[in-house]
């Protein structure tokens, strides 16, 4: 996935957009204080996640900032399915999580 920050800040140098880019390593434990402070920054969150996104990063996000502060949160990953295996290329492909599948939801 660090491949989608340097296709966002191309992107972004290339039309305007503002986005703040944030690195989320682990669920537990979530730094609420930070998700605050960047949920007060921009005007919508974006998680982008390469599994289910069901009980993943947006799930935990979405559960903490619902009690906090209310801001609309776009969860980008595989639906509530069961996933295949094959070459990750091609689920993701498949799953539209290329760059420029992403790139497309959040514009």
């Amino acid at each position: 996935m660090e491949e989608i920050r340097d296709v966002f800040g191309n992107l972004i140098s290339e039309i305007g957009v503002s986005a703040l880019v944030a690195s989320v390593h682990c669920i537990k434990p979530i730094d609420t204080e930070t998700l605050l402070n960047i949920a007060k920054k921009v005007k919508f969150i974006v998680t982008i996640e390469n599994h289910s996104i069901v009980g993943g990063l947006g799930s935990a996000i979405s559960e903490v900032l619902s009690e906090i502060y209310q801001i609309p949160i776009l969860k980008i990953g595989i639906k509530d399915t069961f996933a295949e295996s094959a070459e990750t290329d091609d689920l993701f492909k498949k799953y539209g999580l290329t760059e420029m599948d992403i790139v497309k939801k959040v514009l």
